[in-house]
């Protein structure tokens, strides 16, 4: 029965693809899709929510809206997506569009006004239909590097406007130019014990399986001989025709003697499940080594709704006498499709290795909520924090708290109280909570405190300890502009940085008014242009203020001539 139901929900959404307009959406840029990472692909701590679109490796190409409808949201930021836009479709879809470089005629007018009323480059706009209606082929923007961008590219996505889900952009028909004759590749297949009672080839330890190519152009695995409950794991990418990028896969599909048994198709998702691909992947193989390897098995089920599986949730039992085919079917949008073969039998010899040993002195239990104290530090982890049980390290030596290492993957925020009286209450203003690196970088959480106490609620485990920052950002300038006349210049760029708690805000002031300057997280630099046209004819004081996390600040003032003529 449960086969049935999976069945027919995997063909409900291949059915459902069909709802999907094929030709109402053009294309957002004039040049050939060439794509640097395409929808679903695994990234850190989320999945890729659409198309990376290649730009020539530069700025400034056209970007054109995909349809009719209203620029719906704007949102300018100096990390995650830089700048953005939304436009609302009737059809019941959004677009959207990031990394820009900068928007075009009313609508950057309209960002432009807003920055200087808001007084900040951080700006989010939300706009009614009407505001600003744009037309179908119509350029909105040009292509940049804003945000966390690791070079020039558009980020494209497709939203249901209703549910915000993300929707594969392939499904819209944007797959029809995208020429794709190219099997995905899988680099390496892993088997699992799943529990304490199982082994794999007489060892508790994940192995990596021997492939053989065959004539047919499948692959085939050494046989696995096992005890217990095993799963099996992926490591697989793909690669198209258009460009060498390398891009992830779009369907997965497990099948024993036969018959479906875990899977999933990259079609559609909402941001909330987006953590939960740090359950998807084997998390601490990632940490380790870099490698993303799919698992196709879950311990305790998560809400991914991606995932579809028997009532074994991907888990085989291997028991005597039965010989069991393991197949693995890996496909990209166009249908190419890479299978391994991997057969299992029986095999009822004690382990010669062992599972690997993990210093703990707790067990966390993921449906319980778990607290552990010692000395004047403390942790809370409520339940469901975690994906699996565990055996866990937590100690406080001198002035750090030990709470395992970062190789177990965090699902949701727990808190951290150290109580410490040293402090008096002008320091406590510069205290917080840091997060200790392989390198013993300090890094910033927001910390309260009440009376000695100090709590933070973070996402990752390792190492903390409560610290201070008293040190003031630097602000510098390349050459400088004191008592000069400063004609030919478009910008002013001035570097800014903090080595403690990090940047919270940066303002600039010409003449005593506040004016724009755009913050480059990348390159740590904040840049006036002077087309703004605040600046006045002849002398200028320029005046910039950058804060830190606990409120230290650092003021820069210099004067400057400059003519418009």
């Amino acid at each position: 029965m449960r086969f049935v139901i999976c069945f027919l929900l995997f063909s409900a959404s291949v059915l459902a693809q069909t709802t999907f307009p094929k030709d109402y959406f053009s294309p957002p840029l004039d040049i050939p899709m060439q794509l640097s990472g395409n929808f679903g692909e695994l990234r850190s701590n989320h999945f890729h929510a659409g198309l990376d679109y290649r730009t020539l490796q530069r700025e400034g190409l056209n970007v054109r809206a995909a349809g009719d409808g209203y620029v719906s949201r704007i949102k300018i930021s100096p990390f995650g997506n830089g700048k953005a836009i939304y436009i609302t479709h009737p059809n019941g879809y959004t677009s959207v569009y990031c990394h820009l470089q900068r928007a075009t005629d009313a609508i950057e007018s309209f960002i432009f006004k807003t920055h200087y009323k808001e007084k900040s480059y951080e700006i989010e706009m939300f706009l009614k239909p009407g505001e600003l209606v744009v037309k179908k082929g119509q350029i909105i923007a040009l292509s940049g590097n804003t945000g966390s961008s690791g070079g020039p590219h558009l980020h494209f996505e497709f939203r249901d406007s209703k549910t915000e889900k993300v929707i594969n952009p392939f499904l819209f028909g944007f797959d029809k130019d995208f020429k794709d004759t190219k099997k995905p590749t899988v680099s390496a297949v892993y088997v699992y014990p799943v529990d304490s009672k199982s082994s794999v080839n007489r060892s508790k330890r994940p192995l990596l399986l021997n492939l053989s190519l065959q004539k047919d152009g499948s692959y085939l695995a050494n046989k696995v001989v096992a005890n217990g409950k095993i799963g099996f794991g992926v490591s697989a990418v793909d690669y198209n025709n258009m460009s060498a990028n390398r891009t992830g896969i779009y369907k997965l599909q497990t099948f024993l003697n036969g018959k479906p048994n875990f899977g999933f198709q990259m079609d559609t998702f909402s941001f909330d499940e987006m953590r939960y691909i740090n359950a998807l992947v084997d998390y601490a193989r990632f940490k380790t080594t870099s490698q993303k390897v799919q698992k196709l098995f879950m311990v305790n089920p998560y809400k991914l709704s991606l995932i579809k599986t028997d009532d074994t949730n991907g888990v085989i039992t291997v028991v005597p006498n039965l010989t069991s085919v393991y197949r693995i079917e890996v496909s990209d949008f166009t249908g190419n499709t890479t299978t391994i073969s991997i057969p299992i039998s029986y095999d009822p010899s004690a382990p010669i290795v062992e599972k690997e040993a993990v210093v703990s002195n707790y067990f966390i239990k993921v449906n319980k909520d778990n607290s552990f104290a010692k000395n004047n530090m403390s942790v809370f982890f409520p339940a469901g924090t975690f994906y699996e049980d565990f055996d866990m390290n937590f100690d406080a030596k001198g002035d750090a708290l030990y709470l395992h290492d970062g190789t177990i993957a965090v699902h949701s925020n727990f808190t951290i109280t150290i109580e410490d009286g040293k402090y008096t209450d002008s320091q406590k203003e510069k205290v917080f909570i840091a997060d200790i690196d392989k390198s013993g970088k300090l890094g910033y959480n927001t910390t309260y405190n009440k009376d000695n106490v100090f709590t933070a609620k973070v996402r990752s485990l390792g190492t903390y300890k409560l610290a201070m920052d008293t040190t003031a950002p630097t602000i510098s300038i390349g050459n400088s502009i004191e008592g000069k006349w400063i004609i030919s210049q478009k910008t002013i760029q001035l570097s800014i940085n903090d080595s403690g708690s990090g940047i919270k805000s940066y303002n600039g002031y010409l003449n005593g008014n506040w004016i724009l300057f755009e913050y480059d997280n990348k390159t740590r630099k904040i840049t006036h242009d002077f087309k703004d046209g605040v600046v006045a004819e002849g002398a200028n004081d320029l005046k910039v203020v950058v804060t830190d996390n606990v409120g230290n600040s650092t003021i820069f003032e210099t004067s400057f001539f400059r003519s418009q003529k």
